[in-house]
């Protein structure tokens, strides 16, 4: 667990503060604990289920560790709202509540579900909140690799406990970047993606966002470029990289919201100079 000392309570718009960063941290621990751990290697196959198509996944441990956070959170913080992968499933409505004045935990409760129902290890749960369109802590916990990431704003980011840094590639490196894949996408975001595919750069598909986006916080991988804006994926990850040092853009130049009417492909990227080569990249493939 995270000490205390370290975070102590998240600042919010307008109030003293809020939950303490351990206790969240502890909620998202014991929804690993209960729901999705006992059921890793261990899903019948009435317990996967395809939601749009063979490459979007939901099973009984996305479900009930959902539900089990959504209880959790809301009582960490009385008048919070949760906008949850299965529950924006079930409700699109819902993901309105990220552009209202209410404080919202915005979850994922396993990212990399198609991992999760091979039976490998990586896979992760993202917590993210956020106010005002602000992101103001994540968490990111892979429970099959040990591994705790937590971000507060302008208090830095830690891994297991340890501070985190992204650092800067050597001068000279080939960047590796993470990406969607072109083929699940559009015609003219697939040709920015395809604009990666030149010296200098090593893509390669991406697998559960929020890893790889704590590969660039912990300087493992270069930058992410992804084509798609649900806030699920990428609130936890975009905090846990800004925190650590990195940076992020669209393709506009201006930074994510996590509320939509992004430009796509964005990135994150260890500093700003690989940012902004990235960019420069997926601008130039989509011209």
């Amino acid at each position: 667990m995270i000490d205390d000392s370290v975070y102590g309570t998240i600042p919010l718009p307008g109030a003293a503060h809020g939950p303490r960063v351990s206790d969240v941290e502890e909620a998202v621990r014991a929804a690993a604990a209960a729901e999705i751990m006992p059921r890793h290697r261990q899903l019948a196959a009435h317990e996967i289920i395809e939601k749009s198509g063979p490459h979007d996944l939901v099973t009984v441990a996305d479900r009930r560790a959902e539900e089990h956070l959504t209880a959790a959170l809301t009582a960490l913080l009385p008048g919070s709202l949760v906008v949850g992968e299965e529950a924006v499933h079930a409700d699109p409505g819902a993901y309105g509540a990220l552009r209202g004045d209410a404080p919202v935990w915005i979850v994922d409760p396993v990212d990399g579900t198609r991992q999760f129902v091979r039976g490998e290890p990586g896979f992760c749960t993202l917590v993210a909140l956020a106010q005002g369109g602000e992101l103001l802590a994540s968490w990111t916990y892979a429970p099959a690799l040990d591994e705790m990431a937590v971000a507060v704003r302008g208090r830095g980011a830690r891994l297991n406990g340890a501070p985190l840094r992204s650092g800067n590639p050597e001068p000279g490196a080939v960047l590796e970047v993470a990406m969607s894949h072109p083929d699940y996408t559009s015609d003219a975001q697939k040709r920015a993606l395809l604009g990666l595919r030149t010296e200098g750069f090593a893509p390669r598909s991406c697998g559960a966002a929020g890893l790889e986006y704590l590969g660039v916080a912990r300087g493992r991988l270069d930058a992410v470029a992804f084509n798609w804006e649900l806030a699920w994926d990428h609130a936890a990850g975009l905090l846990l990289v800004t925190e650590a040092g990195g940076t992020q853009t669209t393709l506009t130049g201006e930074p994510y919201r996590i509320a939509g009417g992004n430009v796509l492909p964005f990135t994150a990227a260890r500093d700003e100079a690989t940012a902004k080569r990235v960019r420069d990249c997926l601008r130039a493939g989509g011209a």
